[in-house]
């Protein structure tokens, strides 16, 4: 057996530094939801404590995306000056810091804090894939789908957890303050990672542009037009199936599926597609079950609204885990999948935070929700010509090289 070191896996002989560099990269990624969704369940206590109206609640939940928008731009250039490992740790106890600044009295306070948080979320979002591309090259199908599915878990229990924290403790602070502990936990796993060397990222680095390329605009709009998708039925699926006629049981459970169903997917899907040259069956199997889904909706909403939420959680979970492969599978470096997840992030997260809005506007124009639909079934047909380009087997090329 060979001892010579293999040049593309910075752990060679390091098992142990290895296991700890899967550990602090999963944790990463639990952070990255759970201090955003956590308010969601609790929105009737928030509104009482700092004394707001529904709308300037809705900025705690529509500010973050923007960041996610506006922030991802910046993080190739933050990375030319500062190592991955060190703009994670930095990420981290920004984020640490905004979830504190989100249990103080003043709403003004609140606000900043979730542009914090939504900053240094928009930071790590972009980084991890260039880190699973420098940290496990051999390895970016399975920790791709780790990510994704932690990512998923990560949201999970931020919801779930929020009403037996605030039961068991008599105040909405004590599950907000759960987020603002679990980064510093994080931030523990990523010190010795400070001593790793980020295979692909050159000593003398140069700024990578991607404005150009085809394939970049394929994936940008295809991570934008899943986004747009998934944030549009996870705020409207529950009202579509309560005016169908089902009981709030029922339509909270329908709508619960939409996650649950998506994480075996989120892990599956990265995998195979790091085994194919191509993924254009992934793109295909994708498309068919969203829309199905949504066709289900527009023509029958209370006839199988489990089946439909659970082919809509297929589409979500599958393009999302896509999404993410996408940025490794179609670059060369660490440096260009920094800077294609940060050109589809900017401007897909943008797009996303459009979707409820755009969906509530027909919804009150037509007075049904059939027109919205229509357009999601539009989108889809746009998303999956966007994921036929994107899954052709050839890298994205900078500007400065064409």
């Amino acid at each position: 057996m060979s001892t010579q070191p293999d040049v593309d896996d910075p752990f060679f002989g390091r098992p142990f530094v290895s296991f700890l560099a899967v550990v602090a990269l999963l944790l990463a990624a639990a952070n990255l939801r759970g201090g955003l969704v956590v308010v969601g369940p609790l929105v009737e206590q928030i509104r009482a404590g700092l004394n707001i109206s529904a709308s300037a609640f809705s900025l705690l939940t529509t500010l973050p995306l923007i960041c996610f928008g506006i922030i991802s731009l910046c993080v190739p250039a933050l990375s030319r000056r500062w190592s991955p490992q060190v703009l994670a740790i930095a990420g981290l106890l920004v984020i640490s810091f905004g979830v504190l600044l989100r249990l103080a009295d003043d709403y003004a306070v609140v606000l900043l804090g979730t542009l914090l948080l939504g900053a240094a979320i928009a930071l790590l979002n972009v980084l991890i894939p260039g880190l699973v591309k420098a940290f496990f090259p051999r390895r970016v199908g399975l920790m791709t789908g780790l990510y994704s599915v932690t990512l998923s878990t990560g949201a999970g229990l931020g919801v779930y957890l929020a009403v037996p924290l605030l039961e068991r403790f008599g105040h909405w602070h004590y599950p907000v303050a759960l987020w603002a502990v679990l980064p510093l936990v994080c931030v523990l796993f990523w010190l010795p990672m400070l001593k790793v060397k980020s295979v692909g990222r050159p000593s003398h680095p140069v700024r990578v542009s991607l404005w150009r390329d085809k394939t970049a605009w394929a994936i940008t709009f295809y991570m934008g037009l899943q986004s747009f998708y998934f944030y549009s039925m996870a705020t409207w699926l529950p009202k579509i199936l309560l005016e169908s006629g089902l009981d709030a049981h029922h339509a909270g459970t329908a709508t619960a599926l939409i996650n649950l169903v998506s994480i075996p997917f989120n892990f599956v899907v990265p995998i195979l597609a790091a085994r194919m040259a191509s993924q254009h069956r992934l793109v295909l199997g994708i498309f068919l079950a969203s829309f199905a889904g949504l066709a289900g909706l527009w023509w029958q909403p209370a006839t199988a609204p489990l089946l439909w939420a659970s082919l809509i959680g297929v589409g979500c979970g599958g393009a999302l885990s896509l999404a993410l492969s996408f940025f490794v599978l179609r670059a060369t470096n660490t440096a260009q999948a920094t800077a294609l997840s940060a050109m589809a992030q900017s401007i897909g997260y943008l797009l996303a935070a459009t979707g409820p809005a755009a969906l509530g506007v027909i919804r009150d124009l037509e007075g049904a929700w059939q027109g919205a639909l229509l357009l999601m079934m539009a989108l889809q047909l746009l998303q999956f010509g966007c994921g036929w380009v994107a899954s052709r087997p050839v890298n994205v090329v900078p500007d400065r090289d064409k």
